[in-house]
């Protein structure tokens, strides 16, 4: 069993994981269609603290898998595919200010934190306009991205949908939160 203050999977696991990840590669070849899923795994098998990452996505209900690869990094760029803003990941802030904000009804956490102990980030306004061109995401739900400074600063946060077939960019205070927004996140392998 994983110690959870470690971020390393068992062997089982990590067996479970590739296996997932594999499946999820092959029946969506329209999102990385010039890709190889040996070349993918072997990069994986090179960084096994990724796959702790990758791992904590699935868990939450992301259904990560390979969107581009940044061939000046040498990188494979995973984003959450799931249909919807992940389960795992929804009615929370923005980040740990916007939370500390709230007088009454907090959420458990916030976007940012999350992100951050999951080893990923969030999507930024660009990516998910760059998701939504490989299929139709968060139809019913919501997504925080990346937000400015300056719009931060100001007390508001970002966050995008999907609706009559656009992406929609919208605002909202960070210490807001509602059980159908959540935030998608992206890994570099």
């Amino acid at each position: 069993m994983t110690n959870s203050n470690q971020k390393e999977l068992s062997p089982e696991q990590r067996a479970e994981l590739l296996e997932t990840l594999k499946a999820r590669f092959e029946k969506n070849m329209n999102r990385h269609e010039a890709l190889v899923w040996d070349q993918v795994q072997a990069k994986l098998d090179a960084n096994p603290e990724k796959l702790w990452s990758l791992n904590e996505m699935e868990r939450t209900g992301g259904e990560p898998d390979v969107v581009d690869y940044d061939e000046n990094k040498d990188e494979y760029i995973f984003y959450d595919c799931s249909t919807e803003s992940p389960k795992g990941r929804r009615s929370v802030c923005y980040d740990l200010a916007g939370l500390a904000s709230r007088k009454k009804h907090k959420p458990e956490n916030n976007a940012i934190d999350m992100a951050t102990d999951m080893g990923i980030e969030l999507l930024t306004e660009e990516q998910y306009r760059a998701l939504q061109e490989l299929g139709n995401f968060d139809m019913k739900t919501s997504t925080w991205v990346q937000t400015p400074s300056d719009i931060r600063e100001l007390g508001g946060a970002l966050f995008c949908d999907y609706r009559y077939g656009q992406v929609f960019l919208y605002h909202n205070g960070a210490s807001s939160y509602y059980g159908v927004r959540g935030f998608r996140g992206s890994l570099r392998v």
